[in-house]
């Protein structure tokens, strides 16, 4: 069953499948970096979700902001 999280895109409210796995997923590949980071998140998010390309740069900033939230908080 897929897992939705609501993400605020933009000053939208979406929901995003499969969000809290890619995050574990994609911290435990220990990147160097938020550029690095941003694109495993949305090369991963795009496997289970639509983004419209003219909205890529909303969703890469919130999957980014998402991310690090969650490290902060060490889940």
């Amino acid at each position: 069953m897929r897992r939705i999280r609501q993400v605020d895109i933009g000053g939208v409210v979406v929901g995003i499948a499969m969000l809290d796995p890619i995050i574990a997923e994609v911290t435990a590949m220990n990147l160097p970096g938020e550029k690095e980071a941003g694109d495993e998140l949305m090369k991963r998010v795009k496997i289970y979700n639509y983004i419209p390309a003219r909205a890529e740069d909303q969703y890469r900033t919130a999957l980014v902001r998402e991310f690090t939230t969650s490290r902060e908080r060490g889940a």
